[in-house]
């Protein structure tokens, strides 16, 4: 390769070094090093060049080169000639100096040579560096930079110069005067003294081992003075802190006297910087160098310092520490440094000042102190062990501190304090005292705000510090066991420690576990001994609640059953083997419950089932009695925890039923009535529960006791001691009545039953009524205090639950009739609704019923509301077996009582409405009390239906026995009231079926009456009506419908015409009933009527089938649906064409109830035939669309649908939907699909019409008719059609204009494969649509007959040559897209029919050729179907039908293998492949393959995958025509479509073949690459440059020649500057060939 060809690509390289994008500037970084690797003295002279020719580059330009050049120094430094390497260190030293000003990015990276280069020239660099490093004068800053980093690189090289370059430096620093110089000197001296440090730390492994610290002392001194005297006092920060980094690293050089001498100057001036400077890491690092030299030299001066340098350092150390911000955390480390190398030098001093700084209260200052504390603990162990006592006595203040920062540092040190004994000697116990405070830390509330303060300390996070660190304590540091135990468990009572039981607990068990598994001694607990501890009885109460009570606390209960489990012995030795057993099934509830999922109640039943049986194999008096009395001392313990609180008085009841001692008991009784807080309604719950409890063992004391304190001096109001406190009122008396009513209860509840019922009358109730100052036993009882109200509900509630027995009746005296009947009703409205406990309902509706009856009468509001009131009352009253739920107290009456009460309501009601039926005996006095009624005959619950059907039945009977017809009046509401009642013949309720029969008995005799018919007078088919109650036994439902059939005919019989209109449209009512069977029954009746007398009600049709639409959007049964459908084929056999002509006229959309009216017409086969005609015959000759213009602003037109012929399909459609038309689809189905079809194809694309009667617009034209279509296949069960199509989602296709072609497809491909023999009589039915004036009825039969020709079906049924004419007519349509579909069939003939191919070449190879011509073409649609058909074409051709026109061919797919059109590429590479086994024996052909392989080539990265596997198809098949084996192999082996290709590799591969076996064509190859450099695509220009690349690396020398390089080049540097990034790369990955 020419030597300038690599100086072009390298200088277009260095050219693009500055690109925008990174990746690219990374590439070109690599491809220079690449060239720079290969020939490192040449890319290294073009670098050099190129900086010399360009002196006005952009900075950042000259960097990136500089760089580069660094990169290649650094790598092939070994390889850079002699010269070279000089050269470029003048270079290098040029660009560095070259600016007077400091210019970083750029001096940097020429630095940056200079000490690569350093590393193995050290004595060239020194000679270059020194020569602008000459006394007297100062250096430029990047000089003295240099030095400072080759010394850090380069340690053994530079130490030896070092002596020198001081001695050089030190009369420069006199004549630095710019703040810069003076902080690169400054730098410079610390990384020379860092340097000399690490040669005399590794002396051993130094070229010059004579090298000592003297050699240096007089220098680093001399430059010390200077820094330290004048600079350090610098205005500039930056400068201040690097001369205090020196000082600190030259301190350890500097001659010990001077240092000692210097000291008391140092460390002042070093600490003053900390008020100069934010930046105090390096400060503090220098200081802590400079305290290093200090102690290791042994300075006695350095006391002297002490005072001064203990106030700053503490005051560093109480700095905040942002552990997110490292200079911080730095900073605090070399402080605490620093303090550790002062105390091994000043033990007494240093601890005592810690100490003593402990006593500030100031937050920061203890947070520091304790962290120097914590330090000095761990690091210093021995110089501390003196201090111990010192320092547990010191620590006590900090503990006191009400601040979580401060804590969170005392537990930090206490944790460090118990790693090395502290706790174990005097004053230990407080510290674990301390950790455990702070392990009952309540949550922090006031969480609105995050904290900002980065060292904030929520409750939380101290909490579990403390929690963790208690746990520390108790399992890795073992000497403090016997600190430990049994001493915790004085924290577990106290109330202020109640947040940290579980820690505790979870400790505790630990250290007991291990103690009883090793038994030692120290296990058993001596609690007279260890006063402090709470007795055995306190722990075990304590537990026991804490247990009860498992999710509160942090989850405190299971710890506190396992540790009472570990205490068993301790607590008492006969609890031992009872809890081994009881307690871990508890456990293991507790384990799978939450506080969510725990029942409750059912726990605590366990708790207190836990202590009875634990007191009753204790069997100690004395000890019980002692739990009881020290139960009762800790309730106070818990006023502020009622729920606890309320749970222990039932604890000490329980432990009370096991005390014998009857006057122990009852003083504990006193006392838990005078301390309990009576204001609080669960404390008085808990202490009635408590001593109801008690009562179970001891009645008579508990009774007596109660008794007593009924009388005692808490309820005398004027004498009470009570008197002379302001806050025990008589509100506060009034609430311990209420305790005591209370108590009452649970004594009742509690008490054993063979003795308590004997006390019910006379103690218990009278007690109460005492209390309550008024009757108990009356039904209504009044009081101001609610409490007290509440508290006698639930109390006589127990004793009810307790003894069964409720209060007695209680009448009420009435008086003014009106204002009674106001009082009574109020009664009424007051009583509760979803119980019947009390008379109040029936005394006050029978006492109505008499008032009724005395003058003056009602009004008519007056009597709607007596009405109203009192059936509402009644009706929705709960069944008679139902007891409310979760309320106790309402179970007041026994079932027989409960039925009685019922009863007489009832029947209280009935005599009420026959009083005021009485008192109007017509049909409008009927209608007013019916109106009542006749809303809960259709309710939805059982009972409230049966209570109006039975009163319903009731009042018709009495209506019927008081009838006087005195006026020929009509019964007007006959037809309104069988309406209502005869659905109810089929209830899901025997009695109600029964009670409805009676009910339309009476009726149909009441007309009778009204007729004028006698008293006496009995009609067979009425009568013939009760025998019907029998059949209406049976509830098989065929049996019930038979009966209301039956029933039907015996009412239409009966029924005047002037009321069948209005029992019809009541009964479309009954159709929407609450009960199914009701409305089956309404259905039933409907239709049975409508048979028998429907022809007289034409007029009515239109409006019956409006309320059977509006009816049906409530129906919810299928069944009822079902009938609804046979109510409209009734009426559409007597009147069918007002039927249709009604839905018809329907809006569209057509709703789900409209529809379902239309699907019923499908279930007569007559019917449905001469409906389905009807419709074909419109829709062959109504226009399916118009062309309406769209707005003035857009212009052009919008096909629009016809009204009729979409109203026809969408009626059809639903039509098809009922199973039963499936004769008149089958024998019609040709015609119907075809039409069908048709319309599909004539309603894609077309908006549906927007007038008035359209409700919704946004109809789916389309949809309709494909949705036609789809039924129509499942009708006629073509289930593997329809199955299909479903897969292919053919029918989302089929609808939009888009795809609707490629859903014919489908639909032709399903019909081939799965309906053959239908075929012909289809075909035959759409040949003439082929011909129809609408272009889209072309196109969509064209499509299905294309896609047909796809299939060897059509060969099979000889119908390949009627397609195959009508295709070819086709081929010259008018319209594009027919044309299209017209080629793509010929083509599919080649699928469909192989055998037919040779048969028809001429004609087809004719349609293909003139295909790939065609002009008018926009798209190439065409052009693209007839490459497609004619690559399957070819796999069945037979050579001699196409032996002469492969060139031809092949000529004309040339054009279209660049086509930006993804399909054509594929088309026409596809049809490359398949010509080429034609052409295999032709020289002319090979030249052809030839000709495209760099295309086909370069497609291979094509960026659509189908031109990819085409691509690879084409090459696999083209593989014997290339004519070398090697790549035959290649393009076999590797290029298959299941296989990733990494292109790479098979383009290298590939090119070293190509140079093998073409040497003669490298020349043609090379030119037909670089014409893709122009390529649309980006990836085709980036695989072009690569395959340069490629190329290029691979080739000899000696075929450089055929090569155009300079062409190679400037394609190559045009391409580096392409758009696309990707592009760029690959081209610089290119150009890094040229070598």
């Amino acid at each position: 390769m020419d030597n300038t060809d690599v100086e072009q690509v390298t200088l277009a390289l260095l050219d693009a070094a500055n690109d925008k994008d990174p990746a690219v500037q990374e590439q070109v970084r690599k491809s220079v090093l690449t060239l720079g690797k290969q020939q490192p003295d040449r890319v290294l002279a073009m670098c050099q060049d190129y900086l010399l020719k360009h002196p006005k580059l952009v900075v950042i330009h000259r960097v990136v080169i500089l760089q580069t050049i660094e990169l290649i120094v650094s790598t092939r430094i070994e390889d850079v000639s002699a010269s070279r390497i000089k050269s470029i260190i003048s270079l290098a030293s040029d660009e560095m100096t070259r600016s007077k000003e400091v210019l970083p990015d750029w001096q940097q990276a020429a630095s940056d040579i200079l000490v690569a280069v350093g590393n193995k020239y050290i004595n060239d660099i020194m000679e270059e560096i020194l020569s602008k490093f000459q006394p007297g004068v100062l250096p430029h800053f990047f000089v003295v930079q240099t030095l400072a980093n080759l010394s850090d690189s380069n340690v053994y090289g530079m130490v030896p110069f070092l002596n020198a370059i001081l001695g050089t430096m030190l009369p420069m620093l006199g004549i630095a005067k710019q703040d810069n110089m003076k902080w690169v000197f400054s730098s410079a001296l610390c990384h020379f003294s860092d340097s000399i440090l690490e040669y005399l730390a590794n002396l051993d492994k130094a070229p010059d081992p004579t090298v000592r610290k003297d050699t240096f002392c007089s220098e680093i001194y001399a430059a010390y003075d200077i820094l330290f005297n004048t600079w350090i006092q610098s205005r500039e920060p930056k400068l201040r802190l690097t001369v205090a980094e020196a000082v600190g690293s030259m301190c350890h050089l500097m001659p010990s006297d001077k240092l000692e001498e210097q000291i008391p100057k140092i460390i002042p001036t070093i600490m003053s910087l900390y008020k100069k400077n934010n930046e105090h890491y390096v400060i503090s690092k220098s200081l802590c160098q400079v305290i290093d030299a200090s102690v290791n030299m042994g300075s006695r001066v350095l006391e002297t310092q002490l005072d001064g340098l203990l106030f700053v350092l503490h005051q560093q150390v109480c700095a905040p520490v942002d552990y997110s911000d490292p200079p911080t955390v730095k900073n605090h480390n070399e402080i605490l440094r620093c303090f550790s190398l002062l105390v091994n030098s000043f033990p007494d001093r240093l601890v005592m000042f810690v100490l003593q700084k402990l006593e500030n209260s100031n937050e920061r200052s203890r947070m520091g102190s304790l962290a120097v504390l914590r330090h000095l603990i761990n690091s210093s162990t021995a110089t501390m062990e003196s201090k111990k006592l010192l320092i547990l006595a010191s620590i006590r203040q900090p503990m006191a501190d009400h601040s979580n920062k401060v804590k969170k540092r005392v537990v930090q040190v206490i944790s460090a304090m118990a790693h090395h004994g502290y706790l174990e000697l005097e004053g230990g116990e407080l510290l674990v005292r301390f950790i455990v405070q702070n392990c009952a830390l309540p949550d922090t509330f006031q969480r609105s705000q995050r904290p900002t303060d980065p060292e904030e300390v929520t409750n939380e996070a101290l909490r579990t510090m403390c929690d963790n660190t208690l746990h520390l304590l108790t399992t890795t540091v073992g000497r403090l066991a016997d600190v430990l135990w049994p001493k915790l468990l004085y924290y577990l009572t106290p109330s202020q420690y109640s947040n940290a039981t579980s820690p505790l607990c979870k400790s505790l068990i630990v250290l007991g576990s291990k103690k009883k598994t090793g038994q030692e001694p120290s296990f058993n607990i001596d609690f007279k001994q260890e006063v402090n501890l709470p007795s055995p009885q306190t722990l075990m109460i304590r537990l026991l609640v804490n247990a009860a009570f498992p999710f509160n606390s942090r989850g405190h209960g299971a710890p506190s059953l396992s540790l009472l489990q570990v205490l068993s012995i301790n607590i008492h030795p006969n609890a031992e083997t009872l809890w081994e057993k009881e307690i871990p099934p508890l456990l293991a509830m507790l384990e799978e419950s939450t506080a969510e999922s725990l029942d409750k109640k059912q726990w605590d039943e366990k708790m207190l089932k836990l202590l009875s049986e634990t007191l009753a194999v204790i069997e100690n008096e004395k000890w019980v009695c002692s739990l009881a009395a020290e139960a009762t001392k800790y309730l106070s313990t818990y006023n502020n925890a009622q729920e606890e609180k309320s749970f222990l008085y039932r604890c000490i009841g329980v432990t009370l039923q096991h005390c014998f001692n009857k006057e122990f008991v009852k003083k504990q009784l006193q006392e838990i009535l005078l301390a309990a807080r009576h204001n609080d309604a669960v404390e008085r719950e808990g202490v009635a529960m408590g001593i109801g409890l008690c009562a179970n063992s001891h009645l008579e004391g508990t009774l007596a006791k109660l008794e007593e304190f009924g009388k005692s001096d808490a309820f005398k109001k004027s004498q009470s001691i009570f008197n002379l406190l302001k806050d025990r009122n008589e509100v506060e008396v009034e609430k311990v009545k209420s305790t005591l009513i209370l108590c009452y209860g649970q004594v009742a509840l509690n008490a054993p039953p063979e003795t308590i019922l004997n006390r019910i009358d006379q103690d218990i109730l009278r007690s109460i009524s005492k209390h309550f100052n008024t009757k108990v036993l009356g039904i209504k009882v009044e009081t101001k205090d609610l409490t007290m109200k509440l508290s006698l509900i639930q109390s006589v509630g127990l004793i009810a639950k307790a003894i069964g027995v409720c209060v007695k009746k209680q009448g009420y005296v009435f008086s003014r009739k009106q204002e009674l009947i106001s009082v009574m009703l109020d009664f009424i409205k007051s009583e509760q609704t979803d119980s019947l406990r009390t008379p109040v309902r029936h005394l006050v509706m029978s006492t109505c019923a008499n008032l009724l009856t005395l003058e003056p009468a009602l009004t008519e509001n007056e009597s709607f509301d007596l009405l109203k009131v009192c059936v509402n009352s009644v009706f929705s009253l709960p069944p008679e077996t139902h007891t409310p739920e979760k309320i106790k107290e309402e179970d007041f009456l026994d079932p027989k009582q409960r039925q009685a009460l019922y009863k007489d309501t009832l029947a209280a009601l009935q005599e009420l409405l026959k009083s005021v039926l009485a008192r109007d005996p017509t049909p409008d006095g009927l209608q007013n009390v019916f109106k009542h009624i006749e809303t809960w005959l259709n309710s939805g619950r059982d009972h409230e239906r049966e209570r109006a059907i039975i009163v319903t039945s009731h009042i018709l009977a009495y209506f019927l026995d008081n009838l006087n017809v005195k006026n020929m009046v009509s019964f007007h509401n006959v037809g309104a009231l069988l309406g209502r009642l005869s659905p109810r013949c089929s209830d899901p309720l025997p009695a109600i079926r029964a009670a409805a029969i009676d009910c339309i008995y009476s009726l149909l005799y009441i007309q009778l009456r009204y007729e004028g018919f006698s008293l006496d007078y009995k009609d067979d088919a009425v009568e013939g009506l009760l025998p019907f109650k029998d059949e209406l036994e049976n509830p098989d439902h065929s049996v019930l419908y038979k009966t209301c059939s039956d029933l039907t005919k015996v009412m239409s019989k009966r029924l005047p015409q002037q009321q069948l209109t209005t029992l019809v449209f009541m009964l479309f009512e009954g159709l929407v009933d609450s009960q199914t069977n009701c409305c089956r029954a309404s259905s039933v009746i409907l239709n049975t009527l409508l048979k028998n007398r429907g022809g007289g009600l034409q007029d009515l049709v239109p409006e019956m089938l409006e309320v059977l639409h509006v009816c049906l959007q409530s129906i919810t049964d299928e069944q009822v649906k079902v009938a609804v459908g046979q109510t409209v084929l009734i009426l559409a056999s007597q009147h069918l064409q007002t039927v249709i002509n009604t839905l018809i006229n329907q809006p569209l959309p057509y709703d789900s109830w409209t529809s379902e009216i239309w699907m019923s017409l499908g279930a007569d086969p007559i019917v449905a035939t001469q409906i389905i005609e009807m419709v074909m015959e419109k829709l062959v000759v109504m226009a399916p669309y118009v062309d309406k213009k769209e707005m003035m602003t857009r212009g052009g037109t919008t096909k629009v649908a016809t009204s009729p012929p979409l109203a026809m399909t969408c009626g059809l459609k639903e039509l098809l939907l009922n199973g039963n038309c499936q004769e008149p689809t089958v024998s019609l189905f040709p015609r119907l699909f075809s039409c069908l079809t048709v319309r599909l194809g004539a309603s894609v694309g077309v908006s549906a019409p927007k007038d008035n009667t359209t409700k919704n617009p946004s109809i789916h034209v389309a949809g309709v008719a494909a949705d036609a279509l789809r039924i129509l296949l499942a009708r006629v069960q073509l289930d593997e059609v329809s199955k299909r199509l479903e897969e292919d989602k053919a029918w989302d296709a089929i609808k939009e204009p888009s795809t609707h072609i490629t859903g014919v497809t489908l639909l032709a491909k399903a019909m081939a494969k799965h309906a053959g023999p239908r075929l012909p009589a289809i075909i035959e039915c759409m040949c003439p649509f082929l011909n129809n004036i609408y272009e889209c009825q072309r196109i969509t039969v064209t499509a299905f007959f294309s896609e047909l020709l796809n299939h060897h079906v059509v060969t099979e049924l000889m119908l390949i040559d009627v397609l195959l004419n009508n295709m070819m007519e086709r081929v010259s349509d008018p319209c594009c897209t027919v044309r299209m579909l017209a080629v793509r069939g010929l083509g599919n003939i080649a699928t469909g029919s192989p055998e037919k191919v040779n048969k028809y070449a001429k004609e087809l190879l004719a349609a293909m050729s003139s295909g790939m011509e065609e002009k008018d073409d926009p798209g190439k649609l065409i052009a693209h179907e007839a490459m497609s058909g004619l690559s399957k074409v070819l796999q069945h051709l037979d050579e001699k039908n196409i032996h002469l026109l492969v060139v031809y061919i092949f000529m004309k797919i040339k054009p279209f293998l660049e086509s930006e059109n993804d399909d054509i590429r594929y088309a026409s590479i596809l049809l490359m492949g398949n010509l080429s086994k034609f052409g295999s024996g032709e020289p002319v052909f090979k030249d052809q393959i030839h000709n495209v392989l760099v295309s086909l080539l370069l497609h291979l990265v094509d960026p659509n995958p189908q031109v990819v596997k085409a691509s690879k198809f084409a090459m696999r098949v083209c593989a014997p025509v290339v004519g070398s084996e090697q790549i035959t192999a290649m393009f076999q082996n590797h290029l298959h479509d299941d296989k990733s290709l990494h292109y790479g590799e098979f383009i290298n591969d590939l090119t070293k073949y190509l140079i093998q076996d073409f040497p003669g064509m490298l020349n043609f190859y090379h030119i037909s690459v670089i014409q893709f450099f122009k390529s649309n695509w980006p990836e085709v220009r980036a695989a072009a440059a690569m395959f340069i690349g490629f190329l290029l690396g691979n080739l000899h020398q000696e075929h450089f020649s055929q090569l155009n390089m300079a062409t190679v080049t400037n394609g190559l540097v045009m391409l580096l500057q392409d758009s696309d990034p990707v592009v760029r790369v690959k081209a610089a990955e290119a150009m890094g060939q040229f070598h």
